[in-house]
């Protein structure tokens, strides 16, 4: 998956969540045509991530600290790497900070996708 994948609609999110939910439906995601990837069936893949971070200028952007598993892995007592980020994201989904859009080579990420 190259550069091609900037030029569509893409949104990264997940069917259980009541955010993702509302904001897929407030931006009319399936009208418009976006491609959905639920990130809990359908992981992300290493290069999806690398383009999403390309874009977004680092893997911290990309990062939620609101996912069940940041305590509980002891994540807030650590510093974490650009490269702990990455990881991190491609290991367990909830660590990616979600919805997240891309849309012409722009990078929508969180409630920034109703900009999109």
């Amino acid at each position: 998956m190259g550069p091609t994948a900037s030029y569509m609609k893409k949104i990264y999110h997940l069917s259980t969540c009541s955010t993702c939910k509302k904001i897929l439906t407030e931006v009319k995601a399936k009208e418009r045509g976006f491609t959905l990837q639920d990130i809990k069936t359908e992981k992300i893949t290493p290069a999806q991530l690398d383009e999403m971070h390309q874009l977004a200028g680092s893997y911290e952007a990309l990062f939620s600290r609101r996912s069940q598993q940041y305590r509980p892995m002891g994540l807030h007592e650590k510093t974490l790497t650009e490269d702990d980020y990455r990881r991190l994201i491609l290991q367990e989904y909830s660590f990616l900070k979600r919805p997240v859009a891309v849309v012409d080579g722009k990078i929508y990420i969180g409630k920034d996708v109703l900009m999109c």
